[in-house]
Protein backbone atom coordinates (compact mmCIF):
# COMPACT_ATOMS: atom_id res chain seq x y z
CA UNK A 1 0.00 0.00 0.00
CA UNK A 2 1.18 3.53 -0.71
CA UNK A 3 2.80 4.98 2.42
CA UNK A 4 1.81 8.58 1.75
CA UNK A 5 -0.74 10.12 4.10
CA UNK A 6 -2.52 11.87 1.24
CA UNK A 7 -2.89 10.81 -2.39
CA UNK A 8 -4.24 13.35 -4.86
CA UNK A 9 -5.52 11.74 -8.05
CA UNK A 10 -6.97 12.90 -11.33
CA UNK A 11 -10.09 11.27 -12.75
CA UNK A 12 -9.36 12.40 -16.30
CA UNK A 13 -11.67 14.47 -18.51
CA UNK A 14 -14.28 11.87 -19.42
CA UNK A 15 -15.34 8.26 -19.06
CA UNK A 16 -13.46 5.19 -17.91
CA UNK A 17 -11.32 5.21 -21.06
CA UNK A 18 -9.34 8.20 -19.77
CA UNK A 19 -8.88 6.85 -16.22
CA UNK A 20 -5.35 5.52 -15.61
CA UNK A 21 -4.79 2.05 -14.17
CA UNK A 22 -2.73 3.51 -11.33
CA UNK A 23 -5.54 5.83 -10.26
CA UNK A 24 -8.12 3.02 -10.44
CA UNK A 25 -5.98 0.76 -8.23
CA UNK A 26 -5.48 3.58 -5.71
CA UNK A 27 -9.21 4.29 -5.62
CA UNK A 28 -9.93 0.65 -4.86
CA UNK A 29 -7.24 0.23 -2.20
CA UNK A 30 -7.25 3.49 -0.22
CA UNK A 31 -9.41 3.31 2.94
CA UNK A 32 -10.78 6.85 2.67
CA UNK A 33 -11.74 8.21 -0.79
CA UNK A 34 -12.95 11.80 -1.12
CA UNK A 35 -14.20 13.36 -4.39
CA UNK A 36 -14.39 17.08 -4.98
CA UNK A 37 -17.59 16.34 -6.90
CA UNK A 38 -19.48 13.27 -8.01
CA UNK A 39 -20.72 15.21 -11.05
CA UNK A 40 -18.25 13.57 -13.43
CA UNK A 41 -18.80 11.02 -16.24
CA UNK A 42 -16.59 8.33 -14.65
CA UNK A 43 -18.13 8.34 -11.16
CA UNK A 44 -21.13 6.11 -11.93
CA UNK A 45 -18.73 3.51 -13.40
CA UNK A 46 -16.54 3.69 -10.27
CA UNK A 47 -19.62 2.97 -8.17
CA UNK A 48 -20.19 -0.16 -10.24
CA UNK A 49 -16.61 -1.21 -9.46
CA UNK A 50 -17.35 -0.99 -5.75
CA UNK A 51 -15.50 2.25 -5.00
CA UNK A 52 -16.95 3.86 -1.86
CA UNK A 53 -16.42 7.59 -1.53
CA UNK A 54 -17.46 10.82 0.12
CA UNK A 55 -18.12 13.86 -2.10
CA UNK A 56 -18.16 17.57 -1.31
CA UNK A 57 -21.14 18.47 -3.50
CA UNK A 58 -23.18 19.66 -0.50
CA UNK A 59 -20.46 22.22 0.24
CA UNK A 60 -21.35 24.10 -2.96
CA UNK A 61 -24.67 25.22 -1.45
CA UNK A 62 -23.10 26.13 1.89
CA UNK A 63 -20.46 28.53 0.53
CA UNK A 64 -20.85 32.20 -0.28
CA UNK A 65 -18.20 32.08 -3.03
CA UNK A 66 -15.79 29.68 -4.69
CA UNK A 67 -12.78 30.75 -2.63
CA UNK A 68 -14.62 29.91 0.57
CA UNK A 69 -15.75 26.60 -0.98
CA UNK A 70 -12.21 25.62 -1.98
CA UNK A 71 -10.86 26.47 1.45
CA UNK A 72 -13.56 24.40 3.18
CA UNK A 73 -12.83 21.36 1.00
CA UNK A 74 -9.06 21.67 1.46
CA UNK A 75 -9.39 21.94 5.24
CA UNK A 76 -11.61 18.84 5.40
CA UNK A 77 -9.24 16.77 3.24
CA UNK A 78 -6.22 17.75 5.34
CA UNK A 79 -8.10 17.09 8.57
CA UNK A 80 -8.96 13.54 7.43
CA UNK A 81 -5.40 12.95 6.19
CA UNK A 82 -4.09 13.54 9.72
CA UNK A 83 -6.27 10.64 10.95
CA UNK A 84 -5.85 8.07 8.17
CA UNK A 85 -4.66 7.62 4.63
CA UNK A 86 -6.85 9.61 2.22
CA UNK A 87 -7.22 9.71 -1.55
CA UNK A 88 -8.63 12.99 -2.81
CA UNK A 89 -9.79 12.79 -6.46
CA UNK A 90 -10.62 15.66 -8.79
CA UNK A 91 -11.79 15.89 -12.41
CA UNK A 92 -9.10 16.05 -15.08
CA UNK A 93 -5.45 16.45 -14.05
CA UNK A 94 -5.01 17.41 -10.37
CA UNK A 95 -2.52 20.19 -11.19
CA UNK A 96 -4.57 21.82 -13.96
CA UNK A 97 -7.12 24.47 -12.93
CA UNK A 98 -7.67 22.88 -9.50
CA UNK A 99 -7.60 25.53 -6.79
CA UNK A 100 -8.36 23.02 -4.01
CA UNK A 101 -5.23 21.05 -4.92
CA UNK A 102 -3.10 24.18 -4.86
CA UNK A 103 -4.37 25.04 -1.36
CA UNK A 104 -3.91 21.47 -0.12
CA UNK A 105 -0.33 21.24 -1.41
CA UNK A 106 0.61 24.55 0.23
CA UNK A 107 -0.96 23.65 3.58
CA UNK A 108 0.31 20.04 3.53
CA UNK A 109 3.87 21.23 3.20
CA UNK A 110 3.44 23.60 6.15
CA UNK A 111 1.83 20.88 8.29
CA UNK A 112 4.24 18.09 7.35
CA UNK A 113 1.61 15.96 5.60
CA UNK A 114 3.20 13.71 2.95
CA UNK A 115 1.49 13.90 -0.45
CA UNK A 116 1.68 11.98 -3.71
CA UNK A 117 0.06 13.26 -6.88
CA UNK A 118 -1.24 10.69 -9.37
CA UNK A 119 -1.50 12.41 -12.78
CA UNK A 120 -4.22 11.92 -15.35
CA UNK A 121 -5.26 13.23 -18.73
CA UNK A 122 -6.47 16.81 -18.43
CA UNK A 123 -9.59 18.21 -20.04
CA UNK A 124 -7.11 20.51 -21.80
CA UNK A 125 -5.73 17.51 -23.68
CA UNK A 126 -9.22 16.85 -25.00
CA UNK A 127 -9.69 20.53 -25.84
CA UNK A 128 -6.38 20.62 -27.74
CA UNK A 129 -7.43 17.57 -29.72
CA UNK A 130 -11.01 18.61 -30.50
CA UNK A 131 -10.27 22.26 -31.32
CA UNK A 132 -6.95 21.60 -33.05
CA UNK A 133 -4.69 23.68 -30.79
CA UNK A 134 -0.93 23.26 -30.68
CA UNK A 135 0.14 24.78 -27.33
CA UNK A 136 3.71 25.05 -28.64
CA UNK A 137 2.52 27.99 -30.75
CA UNK A 138 1.71 29.91 -27.58
CA UNK A 139 -1.27 29.50 -25.29
CA UNK A 140 -2.48 31.05 -22.05
CA UNK A 141 -4.86 29.27 -19.70
CA UNK A 142 -6.99 31.47 -17.45
CA UNK A 143 -9.53 30.76 -14.72
CA UNK A 144 -12.99 32.09 -15.55
CA UNK A 145 -13.79 32.49 -11.86
CA UNK A 146 -11.00 35.04 -11.35
CA UNK A 147 -10.49 36.43 -14.83
CA UNK A 148 -10.38 40.07 -13.75
CA UNK A 149 -7.43 39.31 -11.48
CA UNK A 150 -5.33 37.78 -14.25
CA UNK A 151 -3.31 39.39 -17.01
CA UNK A 152 -4.82 38.65 -20.40
CA UNK A 153 -2.72 38.89 -23.57
CA UNK A 154 -5.11 39.14 -26.52
CA UNK A 155 -2.28 38.51 -28.99
CA UNK A 156 -1.98 34.94 -27.67
CA UNK A 157 -4.50 32.10 -28.05
CA UNK A 158 -6.45 31.68 -24.80
CA UNK A 159 -8.42 28.96 -23.05
CA UNK A 160 -10.72 30.15 -20.25
CA UNK A 161 -11.62 27.33 -17.87
CA UNK A 162 -14.30 26.94 -15.20
CA UNK A 163 -17.06 28.80 -17.04
CA UNK A 164 -19.45 27.16 -14.59
CA UNK A 165 -22.75 28.85 -15.42
CA UNK A 166 -24.49 31.55 -17.44
CA UNK A 167 -23.75 34.00 -14.63
CA UNK A 168 -20.02 33.21 -14.77
CA UNK A 169 -20.23 33.34 -18.58
CA UNK A 170 -21.73 36.83 -18.34
CA UNK A 171 -18.87 38.04 -16.14
CA UNK A 172 -16.30 36.41 -18.43
CA UNK A 173 -17.90 38.02 -21.48
CA UNK A 174 -17.80 41.53 -20.02
CA UNK A 175 -14.15 41.14 -19.06
CA UNK A 176 -13.20 39.82 -22.49
CA UNK A 177 -15.04 42.69 -24.20
CA UNK A 178 -12.43 45.01 -22.69
CA UNK A 179 -9.87 43.24 -24.91
CA UNK A 180 -11.79 41.98 -27.94
CA UNK A 181 -14.51 43.19 -30.29
CA UNK A 182 -18.06 42.33 -29.20
CA UNK A 183 -18.46 40.05 -32.22
CA UNK A 184 -15.03 38.42 -31.88
CA UNK A 185 -15.22 34.70 -32.87
CA UNK A 186 -14.82 32.20 -30.02
CA UNK A 187 -15.36 28.48 -29.49
CA UNK A 188 -17.42 27.22 -26.56
CA UNK A 189 -16.49 23.69 -25.51
CA UNK A 190 -18.53 21.54 -23.16
CA UNK A 191 -17.44 18.10 -21.92
CA UNK A 192 -14.55 17.83 -24.38
CA UNK A 193 -13.76 14.18 -25.07
CA UNK A 194 -16.79 12.80 -23.21
CA UNK A 195 -18.75 10.49 -25.53
CA UNK A 196 -22.37 11.53 -25.94
CA UNK A 197 -21.93 14.77 -23.95
CA UNK A 198 -19.33 16.72 -25.91
CA UNK A 199 -20.53 19.92 -27.51
CA UNK A 200 -18.50 22.51 -29.42
CA UNK A 201 -19.93 25.62 -31.08
CA UNK A 202 -18.57 28.74 -32.78
CA UNK A 203 -20.27 31.99 -31.74
CA UNK A 204 -19.48 35.72 -31.52
CA UNK A 205 -18.30 36.78 -28.07
CA UNK A 206 -21.43 38.79 -27.22
CA UNK A 207 -23.58 35.64 -27.36
CA UNK A 208 -21.54 33.74 -24.73
CA UNK A 209 -23.99 34.02 -21.83
CA UNK A 210 -27.00 33.30 -24.03
CA UNK A 211 -26.20 29.58 -24.40
CA UNK A 212 -28.59 27.43 -22.34
CA UNK A 213 -26.25 24.44 -22.00
CA UNK A 214 -23.33 26.06 -20.17
CA UNK A 215 -22.39 24.09 -17.04
CA UNK A 216 -19.42 22.99 -14.90
CA UNK A 217 -17.80 21.20 -17.87
CA UNK A 218 -17.63 24.33 -20.05
CA UNK A 219 -14.53 26.16 -21.28
CA UNK A 220 -13.99 28.65 -24.08
CA UNK A 221 -11.23 29.01 -26.65
CA UNK A 222 -10.30 32.45 -28.01
CA UNK A 223 -7.94 32.62 -31.00
CA UNK A 224 -5.07 35.09 -30.95
CA UNK A 225 -5.91 38.48 -32.39
CA UNK A 226 -4.29 39.45 -35.65
CA UNK A 227 -5.10 41.42 -38.78
CA UNK A 228 -8.80 42.18 -39.11
CA UNK A 229 -9.52 40.59 -35.72
CA UNK A 230 -7.70 43.27 -33.74
CA UNK A 231 -9.72 45.37 -31.33
CA UNK A 232 -10.98 48.45 -33.10
CA UNK A 233 -9.33 51.69 -32.09
CA UNK A 234 -12.01 54.32 -31.63
CA UNK A 235 -11.53 57.89 -32.81
CA UNK A 236 -13.82 59.69 -30.39
CA UNK A 237 -13.09 58.61 -26.80
CA UNK A 238 -15.08 60.15 -23.96
CA UNK A 239 -12.04 60.29 -21.68
CA UNK A 240 -11.45 64.10 -21.89
CA UNK A 241 -15.04 64.89 -20.91
CA UNK A 242 -15.04 62.22 -18.19
CA UNK A 243 -11.78 63.67 -16.81
CA UNK A 244 -13.23 67.19 -16.78
CA UNK A 245 -16.31 66.03 -14.89
CA UNK A 246 -14.18 64.08 -12.39
CA UNK A 247 -12.13 67.25 -11.72
CA UNK A 248 -15.28 69.36 -11.33
CA UNK A 249 -16.52 66.88 -8.73
CA UNK A 250 -13.09 66.51 -7.08
CA UNK A 251 -11.75 68.05 -3.88
CA UNK A 252 -10.61 71.21 -5.64
CA UNK A 253 -13.52 71.26 -8.07
CA UNK A 254 -16.62 73.42 -8.51
CA UNK A 255 -18.82 73.88 -5.39
CA UNK A 256 -22.02 73.71 -7.46
CA UNK A 257 -21.03 70.56 -9.36
CA UNK A 258 -19.97 68.85 -6.13
CA UNK A 259 -23.39 69.48 -4.57
CA UNK A 260 -25.40 67.83 -7.35
CA UNK A 261 -27.13 64.45 -7.04
CA UNK A 262 -29.12 62.23 -9.39
CA UNK A 263 -32.24 63.87 -7.99
CA UNK A 264 -31.15 67.50 -8.42
CA UNK A 265 -30.01 66.87 -12.00
CA UNK A 266 -33.36 65.50 -13.20
CA UNK A 267 -34.67 68.89 -14.33
CA UNK A 268 -31.52 69.62 -16.34
CA UNK A 269 -31.68 66.28 -18.14
CA UNK A 270 -35.23 67.02 -19.25
CA UNK A 271 -34.39 70.60 -20.24
CA UNK A 272 -31.37 69.56 -22.30
CA UNK A 273 -33.40 66.87 -24.08
CA UNK A 274 -36.03 69.42 -25.09
CA UNK A 275 -33.37 71.85 -26.26
CA UNK A 276 -32.03 69.13 -28.54
CA UNK A 277 -35.55 68.70 -29.95
CA UNK A 278 -35.81 72.45 -30.55
CA UNK A 279 -32.46 72.49 -32.36
CA UNK A 280 -33.56 69.57 -34.53
CA UNK A 281 -36.77 71.42 -35.41
CA UNK A 282 -34.76 74.50 -36.43
CA UNK A 283 -32.44 72.29 -38.51
CA UNK A 284 -29.45 74.35 -37.42
CA UNK A 285 -26.40 72.05 -37.59
CA UNK A 286 -24.23 74.02 -35.17
CA UNK A 287 -27.08 74.31 -32.68
CA UNK A 288 -27.81 70.56 -32.89
CA UNK A 289 -24.15 69.75 -32.22
CA UNK A 290 -24.01 72.11 -29.26
CA UNK A 291 -27.22 70.83 -27.67
CA UNK A 292 -26.22 67.17 -28.12
CA UNK A 293 -23.01 68.04 -26.26
CA UNK A 294 -25.03 69.52 -23.40
CA UNK A 295 -27.17 66.37 -23.26
CA UNK A 296 -24.08 64.16 -23.29
CA UNK A 297 -22.70 66.15 -20.39
CA UNK A 298 -25.73 65.16 -18.32
CA UNK A 299 -25.07 61.48 -19.06
CA UNK A 300 -21.42 61.84 -18.02
CA UNK A 301 -22.51 63.78 -14.91
CA UNK A 302 -24.79 60.94 -13.75
CA UNK A 303 -22.12 58.33 -14.54
CA UNK A 304 -19.55 60.24 -12.47
CA UNK A 305 -21.90 60.42 -9.47
CA UNK A 306 -22.51 56.67 -9.75
CA UNK A 307 -18.79 55.91 -10.06
CA UNK A 308 -18.09 57.78 -6.82
CA UNK A 309 -20.34 55.24 -5.08
CA UNK A 310 -18.71 52.32 -6.99
CA UNK A 311 -21.99 51.52 -8.73
CA UNK A 312 -20.97 51.98 -12.38
CA UNK A 313 -18.94 54.36 -14.52
CA UNK A 314 -19.02 55.77 -18.05
CA UNK A 315 -17.33 52.66 -19.43
CA UNK A 316 -20.17 50.55 -18.05
CA UNK A 317 -22.72 52.87 -19.66
CA UNK A 318 -21.05 52.60 -23.07
CA UNK A 319 -20.44 48.84 -22.76
CA UNK A 320 -24.05 48.22 -21.73
CA UNK A 321 -25.66 50.12 -24.60
CA UNK A 322 -23.15 48.72 -27.13
CA UNK A 323 -23.87 45.17 -26.05
CA UNK A 324 -27.62 45.85 -26.08
CA UNK A 325 -27.56 47.28 -29.62
CA UNK A 326 -25.58 44.30 -30.92
CA UNK A 327 -27.86 41.86 -29.09
CA UNK A 328 -31.07 43.48 -30.32
CA UNK A 329 -29.95 43.62 -33.96
CA UNK A 330 -29.41 39.92 -34.80
CA UNK A 331 -30.35 40.75 -38.42
CA UNK A 332 -27.16 42.86 -38.60
CA UNK A 333 -24.75 41.11 -36.23
CA UNK A 334 -26.19 37.60 -36.39
CA UNK A 335 -27.96 35.29 -38.82
CA UNK A 336 -31.57 36.44 -38.34
CA UNK A 337 -33.37 37.66 -41.49
CA UNK A 338 -35.99 40.42 -41.60
CA UNK A 339 -38.02 41.83 -44.48
CA UNK A 340 -38.87 45.28 -43.16
CA UNK A 341 -38.69 47.66 -40.20
CA UNK A 342 -41.90 46.26 -38.69
CA UNK A 343 -40.25 42.85 -38.28
CA UNK A 344 -37.25 44.60 -36.72
CA UNK A 345 -39.53 46.09 -34.05
CA UNK A 346 -41.24 42.75 -33.40
CA UNK A 347 -37.83 41.09 -32.91
CA UNK A 348 -36.73 43.97 -30.70
CA UNK A 349 -39.68 43.50 -28.35
CA UNK A 350 -39.20 39.73 -28.29
CA UNK A 351 -35.51 40.02 -27.41
CA UNK A 352 -36.29 42.68 -24.81
CA UNK A 353 -38.86 40.39 -23.20
CA UNK A 354 -36.38 37.51 -23.12
CA UNK A 355 -33.80 39.75 -21.47
CA UNK A 356 -36.22 40.55 -18.69
CA UNK A 357 -37.37 36.94 -18.34
CA UNK A 358 -40.91 37.96 -19.28
CA UNK A 359 -41.44 35.34 -21.97
CA UNK A 360 -43.45 33.01 -19.76
CA UNK A 361 -44.86 35.56 -17.35
CA UNK A 362 -48.22 37.24 -17.52
CA UNK A 363 -47.02 40.85 -17.55
CA UNK A 364 -48.49 43.22 -20.13
CA UNK A 365 -46.82 43.84 -23.49
CA UNK A 366 -47.38 47.52 -22.68
CA UNK A 367 -44.88 47.35 -19.81
CA UNK A 368 -41.80 49.46 -20.30
CA UNK A 369 -43.51 52.68 -21.47
CA UNK A 370 -42.48 55.21 -18.77
CA UNK A 371 -45.30 57.04 -17.03
CA UNK A 372 -43.10 60.15 -16.89
CA UNK A 373 -43.25 60.66 -20.66
CA UNK A 374 -45.33 63.57 -22.05
CA UNK A 375 -48.86 62.32 -22.64
CA UNK A 376 -48.71 62.62 -26.44
CA UNK A 377 -45.47 60.64 -26.59
CA UNK A 378 -46.72 58.03 -24.12
CA UNK A 379 -50.01 57.49 -25.92
CA UNK A 380 -48.15 57.05 -29.23
CA UNK A 381 -45.86 54.43 -27.71
CA UNK A 382 -48.74 52.56 -26.08
CA UNK A 383 -50.65 52.44 -29.36
CA UNK A 384 -47.58 51.33 -31.30
CA UNK A 385 -46.87 48.48 -28.86
CA UNK A 386 -50.47 47.25 -29.09
CA UNK A 387 -50.33 47.51 -32.89
CA UNK A 388 -47.37 45.10 -33.05
CA UNK A 389 -49.62 42.25 -31.90
CA UNK A 390 -52.45 43.19 -34.30
CA UNK A 391 -54.57 45.49 -32.10
CA UNK A 392 -54.85 48.31 -34.64
CA UNK A 393 -56.97 49.81 -37.40
CA UNK A 394 -56.25 48.40 -40.87
CA UNK A 395 -55.65 51.99 -42.07
CA UNK A 396 -56.11 55.62 -41.02
CA UNK A 397 -59.81 55.71 -42.02
CA UNK A 398 -60.83 53.69 -38.97
CA UNK A 399 -59.02 56.17 -36.72
CA UNK A 400 -60.63 59.04 -38.61
CA UNK A 401 -64.10 57.69 -37.87
CA UNK A 402 -63.10 57.11 -34.24
CA UNK A 403 -62.34 60.82 -33.83
CA UNK A 404 -65.83 61.70 -35.03
CA UNK A 405 -67.34 59.18 -32.62
CA UNK A 406 -65.33 60.53 -29.67
CA UNK A 407 -66.18 64.14 -30.57
CA UNK A 408 -69.91 63.31 -30.60
CA UNK A 409 -69.55 61.76 -27.13
CA UNK A 410 -67.68 64.85 -25.91
CA UNK A 411 -70.32 67.25 -27.29
CA UNK A 412 -73.07 65.20 -25.68
CA UNK A 413 -71.46 65.35 -22.24
CA UNK A 414 -70.40 69.01 -22.23
CA UNK A 415 -73.89 70.28 -21.41
CA UNK A 416 -74.01 68.10 -18.28
CA UNK A 417 -71.22 70.25 -16.73
CA UNK A 418 -69.84 67.07 -15.16
CA UNK A 419 -66.16 68.06 -15.18
CA UNK A 420 -64.87 64.55 -14.49
CA UNK A 421 -66.79 62.98 -17.38
CA UNK A 422 -65.94 65.90 -19.68
CA UNK A 423 -62.24 65.41 -18.88
CA UNK A 424 -62.48 61.69 -19.65
CA UNK A 425 -64.23 62.27 -22.99
CA UNK A 426 -61.76 64.99 -23.97
CA UNK A 427 -58.94 62.57 -23.16
CA UNK A 428 -60.56 60.01 -25.49
CA UNK A 429 -60.66 62.63 -28.28
CA UNK A 430 -56.97 63.45 -27.83
CA UNK A 431 -56.05 59.76 -27.73
CA UNK A 432 -57.97 59.18 -30.97
CA UNK A 433 -56.23 62.14 -32.62
CA UNK A 434 -52.84 60.73 -31.62
CA UNK A 435 -53.87 57.38 -33.12
CA UNK A 436 -54.70 59.06 -36.43
CA UNK A 437 -51.37 60.90 -36.37
CA UNK A 438 -49.53 57.59 -35.85
CA UNK A 439 -51.36 55.91 -38.72
CA UNK A 440 -50.56 58.74 -41.15
CA UNK A 441 -46.93 58.78 -39.94
CA UNK A 442 -47.05 62.15 -38.20
CA UNK A 443 -45.31 62.70 -34.86
CA UNK A 444 -48.12 64.06 -32.66
CA UNK A 445 -45.72 65.66 -30.19
CA UNK A 446 -43.74 67.29 -32.99
CA UNK A 447 -46.87 68.46 -34.76
CA UNK A 448 -48.25 70.10 -31.61
CA UNK A 449 -44.87 71.65 -30.82
CA UNK A 450 -44.79 73.12 -34.33
CA UNK A 451 -48.29 74.53 -33.89
CA UNK A 452 -47.29 76.09 -30.57
CA UNK A 453 -44.42 77.82 -32.35
CA UNK A 454 -46.78 79.00 -35.09
CA UNK A 455 -49.22 80.35 -32.51
CA UNK A 456 -46.39 82.18 -30.76
CA UNK A 457 -45.23 83.87 -33.99
CA UNK A 458 -48.71 84.97 -35.02
CA UNK A 459 -49.64 86.29 -31.59
CA UNK A 460 -46.37 88.23 -31.40
CA UNK A 461 -47.29 89.77 -34.79
CA UNK A 462 -50.56 90.94 -33.24
CA UNK A 463 -48.66 92.43 -30.30
CA UNK A 464 -46.20 94.24 -32.56
CA UNK A 465 -48.93 95.70 -34.80
CA UNK A 466 -50.96 96.84 -31.81
CA UNK A 467 -47.84 98.53 -30.40
CA UNK A 468 -47.18 100.31 -33.74
CA UNK A 469 -50.72 101.72 -33.70
CA UNK A 470 -50.57 102.42 -29.96
CA UNK A 471 -53.54 100.15 -29.35
CA UNK A 472 -54.06 98.41 -26.03
CA UNK A 473 -54.61 94.69 -26.61
CA UNK A 474 -57.11 94.27 -23.80
CA UNK A 475 -59.34 96.97 -25.32
CA UNK A 476 -59.27 95.60 -28.88
CA UNK A 477 -62.32 93.74 -30.14
CA UNK A 478 -62.14 90.09 -31.14
CA UNK A 479 -62.76 91.13 -34.76
CA UNK A 480 -59.74 93.48 -34.68
CA UNK A 481 -57.52 90.80 -33.13
CA UNK A 482 -58.73 88.22 -35.64
CA UNK A 483 -58.01 90.55 -38.55
CA UNK A 484 -54.37 90.92 -37.43
CA UNK A 485 -54.16 87.16 -36.93
CA UNK A 486 -55.24 86.61 -40.54
CA UNK A 487 -52.64 89.11 -41.70
CA UNK A 488 -49.98 87.05 -39.91
CA UNK A 489 -51.29 83.91 -41.60
CA UNK A 490 -51.09 85.51 -45.04
CA UNK A 491 -47.52 86.68 -44.41
CA UNK A 492 -46.43 83.13 -43.46
CA UNK A 493 -47.90 81.75 -46.67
Amino acid sequence: MNDKQLIIAGLGPGGKETLTLGVLEALQSTPKVMLRTRVHPVVSWLEEQGVVYQSFDTYYDQSENFQQLYRMIANQVLSQAEKQQVLYAVPGHPLVAEETVRIILNEAQKNGVSVEVLPAASFLDAVFSKVGIDPNNGLQILDGLSLTEQRLNSEMATVVTQVYSKIVAGDVKLTLMDHYRDDYPIKVIRAAGVPGEQRITDIPLYQLDRLDWIDHLTSIYIPAQDGDLLVKQYNYPLDPLVDVMAKLRGDDGCPWDKEQTHETLKQYLIEEAYEVLEALALEETHKICEELGDLLLQVVFHAQIASECSRFDMNDVVDSITEKMVRRHPHVFGKTSVNNSEEVLVNWDKIKAEEKNLQYQTKSILDGVPTSLPALVRSTKLQAKAARVGFDWPNYKGAQEKIKEELDELYAIIDTEDSKKISMELGDVLFAVVNLARLINVDAEGALTSTCGKFLRRFQYIENKACEKEWELSKMTLEELDALWNEAKCLER
